[in-house]
C-alpha cells in the first residue's frame, strides 16, 4: 500500500507538473498573440497582394512601343540626312540627334528630363522580378539577360521624347506633346490603380516613380509652349536660327563689356561672420551675367540628385520598416537571452519571470537605432547635394578659367587642349561617372555617419540617461593622467616655442636658445611619439570623412598630385574639360558665327544740295567704302588682339591655320566629282 500511494502520488506530481507546462505553452501563445502592437499587415509587408492595374505594364508598353518607333521614323523622314550632313548616305533618311550636347541651348530643362525618365525607369528594373515588360514569369537564369536587353531598350523607347525637340519643327512638338501627355497619364494612373506593392515596402513602388511622373509632367507643360512658340516665331526664322546664338553674344558682350570696380580699396583683414558667409556662398551656385552650365554638366548634375533620391528611398524602406517590426515583436524572452549575455542591463538578473523594464530598456535602443538611421541618412542627402551644388561653382571657375587660356590655374602642369580618342570617350562617360559616384558616395557616407551616430548613442548618450557606467567613461576616468600628461606637453612646447625659441623682429623671426630647443626636444620625444599616435588616428579618420564626402565630386582628385590620373573620376573630369573647352568656347563660336553672319550692303548716301559740282558727286561714293572698310579692318584686328591676350590658347590654332594654303582668301581648286 505504500508503494502504491508513493506510485499515485507520483502521478498526482507528473500530472500537475504537465498541466502546469501546458498552462505555461499557453500562456506563452498568449503572449505571442497578444504581444505585436502594431497590425499584421504593418509588421508583415509580404501579405499585400500583388496589384495589377487597368493598364498593365506589359500592354503599356506593347503599345507605345510600335507608336514610338513610328514617330521616329517620321521624324527621321521629316529632316532628312541631306539637312544634317550634306556628304553622308547622300540624304538617306537617318537616325535623328538626342540632343545638341556641345551648343547652348534653350532646352536644357527638357534634356534632363528625358535622362531623368531614362535613369529612374532603369533604378526601377533593378529590383523588378521582369526586367523586360514583355516578357513576364522570367526565370532566375535568363532574369540577367532580359535585364541587359532592358538597358538597351528604355533608351529606345523614350526617343521619341527627346528627338522632338532637335526637330524644332511645328509637326515635332505635336508629337511630343501627345507622346508626353500619353506617358504622363498612363503613369499616374498606373499609380492610382495601384498604390501598394508587396516590394520591399508597401509604398515604395510609387514613392520611386515620383521622379518619372515629374519629369513627365515637366514635359507636358514644356511642348506646349514650344508648340506656342512655334506659332509665334516664323518659321523660316526658326529654322535658319543657328542653336545658341544668343548665348554666345551674350557672353562676347559680357567680356567685352568695362565693368568698373565696386570698390577702391580692398579690406586686408575681414571679419569672422564676412568670412564664414564669403565660405558658405562659395557652396551655392548662383546664376552669373553672360554665362551658362554646359548641357552635359546640367544632365549629369540632375542624374545624380535623382541618384541620391533613389538610393536614399531604398536604404530608407529596406531598413526602418525592419526596425519598427523587430521592435513591434519584441517580447520577453529575446530579453532574458539578452540580459544573460550582458547586452541589456537588469537590477534583478536572477528573475527572468519580470522583465518590464528591461523590455522598454530594449525598444528603446532599437528606437536609438533607428534615429541614428534616419539621422545619419538625411545628414547623408545634405552633404551630396552640397557637394554637388559646389562641383556648379567649381565647373564654372574651371571653365571660366580655360576660356583665359589659364591652364595652370585648373591643372597642376600644362595641357593641350584639344580633342584625342581618350577625351571623346571620358566625354562620353562624365554624365554616368558622375550619377555612379553620387550613388557610391552616399551608400559610403551612411555606412561612416551611422556607425559613428550609433558608438556616440550607446557610449555616451544612452548612459547619461540611466545614469549607468560606459565603457568610454571608464576609459576616460582610468586614463585621465595619461591624456592630462598628452595635453600639458602639448601645451608646453607651444608655449615654449612662442616666447623661449622664437625672437621676433619688426621685419623678420629668427630662432633662439636653440641648447634649450635641442634639450626639450630630445625629453619630449617619448611623448611626441605617443602624440604622434593620437596624430596618425586623426589623420585616418579626418581623411576617410574627407574622402567620403567629397566622393561625388569630381573637380577634385582624392589623390595626391602626381598620382592624379589614378583617380578614374578626376582623369574623366579632366578630359571632359578638354572638350568642352575646345568644342564650346564661347567666343570661338561668336567669331564663328559673325565670319558666317551675311554682309549688309550699303546703301551710297544720297547727294546733298550743296554738291552741285559733278566731280565731288563722283568721288563722294568712292571715297565713303574706302574709309569704312579701313575702320572695319582696324576693328576686326583690335578684336583678334584682345581675344589673343585673354585667350592664349587660341595661337597656336591661329598659326595652323595661317599655315593652311586656304589662308589669306587662297582657293583651292574644287574638288573632283
Amino acid at each position: 500500500m505504500a508503494a502504491n500511494g508513493s506510485g499515485g502520488m507520483h502521478d498526482a506530481l507528473l500530472d500537475s507538473s504537465l498541466a502546469s507546462d501546458d498552462d505555461l505553452l499557453s500562456n506563452w501563445y498568449i503572449y505571442e498573440t497578444m504581444e505585436p502592437a502594431v497590425p499584421q499587415d504593418d509588421m508583415f509587408p509580404a501579405v499585400i497582394p500583388d496589384c495589377e492595374p487597368t493598364v498593365s505594364p506589359r500592354m503599356y508598353h506593347i503599345c507605345m512601343a510600335p507608336i514610338s518607333l513610328a514617330v521616329l521614323l517620321g521624324l527621321s523622314l521629316l529632316v532628312k540626312r541631306r539637312r544634317l550632313h550634306q556628304s553622308c548616305w547622300n540624304g538617306v533618311p537617318g537616325l535623328l540627334s538626342p540632343a545638341n550636347f556641345l551648343e547652348e541651348e534653350g532646352n536644357q530643362g527638357l534634356v534632363a528630363a528625358v535622362f531623368g525618365i531614362l535613369f529612374s525607369s532603369l533604378c526601377v528594373l533593378v529590383l523588378d522580378r521582369d526586367p523586360l515588360p514583355f516578357i513576364s514569369h522570367s526565370s532566375q537564369s535568363t532574369r540577367e539577360y532580359w535585364k541587359i536587353m532592358a538597358l538597351l531598350y528604355y533608351p529606345a523607347f523614350y526617343y521619341p521624347l527627346i528627338a522632338c525637340a532637335t526637330v524644332r519643327h511645328r509637326l515635332s512638338y505635336l508629337v511630343g506633346c501627345l507622346l508626353s501627355w500619353c506617358h504622363c497619364v498612363v503613369h499616374i494612373w498606373q499609380r492610382v490603380d495601384c498604390p501598394q506593392s508587396p516590394k520591399i515596402y508597401r509604398y515604395y513602388s510609387t514613392l520611386s516613380y515620383i521622379p518619372i511622373i515629374l519629369c513627365l509632367v515637366l514635359l507636358s507643360l514644356w511642348y506646349p509652349a514650344l508648340l506656342v512658340r512655334s506659332f509665334t516665331v516664323q518659321e523660316e526664322t526658326l529654322d535658319k536660327e543657328v542653336t545658341g546664338r544668343g548665348y554666345y553674344k551674350k557672353y562676347l558682350k559680357a567680356v567685352l563689356s568695362k565693368r568698373p570696380r565696386k570698390g577702391s580699396s580692398t579690406k586686408i583683414e575681414e571679419s569672422l561672420l564676412s568670412r564664414i558667409q564669403t565660405y558658405l556662398c562659395s557652396y551655392i551656385y548662383t546664376p552669373e551675367e553672360g554665362f551658362r552650365i554646359p548641357l552635359k554638366l546640367v544632365v549629369s548634375i540632375t542624374m545624380a540628385v535623382i541618384a541620391v533620391y533613389q538610393v536614399a528611398l531604398l536604404l530608407l524602406v529596406a531598413f526602418v520598416p525592419t526596425i519598427q517590426i523587430v521592435r513591434a515583436g519584441m517580447t520577453k524572452d529575446v530579453v532574458v537571452l539578452l540580459v544573460q549575455f550582458g547586452l541589456v542591463p537588469s537590477d534583478n538578473p536572477a528573475v527572468p519571470g519580470d522583465m518590464e523594464k528591461e523590455l522598454n530598456i530594449v525598444k528603446h535602443y532599437l528606437w536609438s537605432l533607428e534615429v541614428c538611421y534616419i539621422c545619419s541618412l538625411v545628414l547623408c542627402c545634405l552633404l551630396t547635394c552640397a557637394m554637388l551644388l559646389r562641383t556648379l561653382v567649381m565647373h564654372r571657375n574651371n571653365l571660366k578659367a580655360l576660356y583665359q587660356g589659364a591652364v595652370l590655374d585648373v591643372f597642376y602642369k600644362a595641357h593641350i587642349l584639344r580633342p584625342s580618342r581618350q577625351a571623346i570617350v571620358c566625354w562620353m562617360s562624365f554624365a554616368g561617372f558622375q550619377t555612379a559616384f553620387a550613388c557610391l558616395g552616399l551608400l559610403i557616407q551612411q555606412v561612416i555617419f551611422f556607425f559613428c551616430s550609433v558608438v556616440f548613442a550607446f557610449l555616451v548618450v544612452i548612459p547619461l540617461q540611466y545614469s549607468t557606467s560606459s565603457p568610454f567613461f571608464t576609459i576616460v576616468q582610468n586614463m585621465w593622467p595619461f591624456w592630462l600628461t598628452l595635453v600639458v606637453a602639448v601645451i608646453v612646447q607651444h608655449l615654449a616655442a612662442h616666447y623661449q625659441f622664437l625672437e621676433q623682429h619688426p621685419l623678420r623671426k629668427e630662432l633662439t636658445n636653440r641648447r634649450a630647443l635641442y634639450i626639450v626636444t630630445y625629453l619630449l620625444f617619448p611623448i611626441n611619439v605617443l602624440v604622434g599616435v593620437l596624430a596618425g588616428v586623426w589623420r585616418m579618420v579626418i581623411s576617410g570623412l574627407y574622402n567620403a564626402i567629397h566622393f561625388c565630386q569630381l573637380d577634385i582628385s582624392l589623390l595626391n598630385r602626381g598620382v592624379e590620373t589614378f583617380d578614374p573620376g578626376y582623369h574623366t573630369y579632366c578630359h571632359y574639360l578638354k572638350i568642352e573647352v575646345s568644342q564650346s568656347h564661347p567666343v570661338m563660336k561668336a567669331f564663328c558665327l559673325l565670319l558666317l553672319q551675311p554682309a549688309r550692303p550699303e546703301r551710297p548716301a544720297a547727294p546733298q544740295p550743296s554738291h552741285v559740282e559733278e566731280g565731288i558727286q563722283l568721288m563722294q561714293p568712292e571715297r565713303t567704302p574706302l574709309s569704312r572698310a579701313r575702320v572695319k579692318r582696324s576693328r576686326a584686328r583690335w578684336g583678334l588682339a584682345y581675344t589673343l591676350l585673354n585667350n592664349p590658347s587660341l595661337t597656336a590654332c591661329r598659326k595652323t591655320a595661317l599655315s593652311d594654303p586656304t589662308a589669306n582668301g587662297t582657293q583651292l581648286s574644287p574638288p573632283k566629282p
